[in-house]
């Protein structure tokens, strides 16, 4: 059975670079969000294997989200997505429970192994 990932990006350009890598690699994409609000209600609607999560997003940032699927969720996977220079968030997001991160632009064989270390 293929893996069942929710992507979490407010760019619907990134969201749809991420889906086409997963789906080309034989993933499920079960949803997406827009923002971390939404990335709560997804995760708790859907209960996707894997989550991949943009740290910078309006409403509600992937940082939070993170925290907040984490404490309601303990075994819930979540790698980050963030852009080159957000050192500093991407340790709070490890810190907080991530399992990876990974940078944009996306480099396929990057998010594959990230989410293949997160999955084992």
């Amino acid at each position: 059975m293929a893996h069942r990932i929710l992507i979490v990006d407010d760019a619907a350009f990134m969201r749809m670079m991420i889906k086409d890598i997963l789906t080309k690699n034989g993933f499920e994409v079960v949803g997406e969000a827009q923002d971390g609000a939404q990335a709560v209600e997804k995760y708790n609607e859907l209960m996707p294997d894997l989550v991949t999560m943009d740290i910078t997003m309006p409403e509600k940032d992937g940082i939070s989200a993170l925290k907040e699927i984490q404490a309601s969720h303990p075994e819930a996977k979540i790698i980050m997505c963030s852009a080159m220079g957000q050192q500093a968030m991407v340790i709070d997001a490890i810190q907080a429970g991530a399992k990876d991160f990974i940078v944009k632009p996306f480099q396929a064989d990057r998010v594959l192994e990230a989410i293949q270390k997160a999955l084992n």
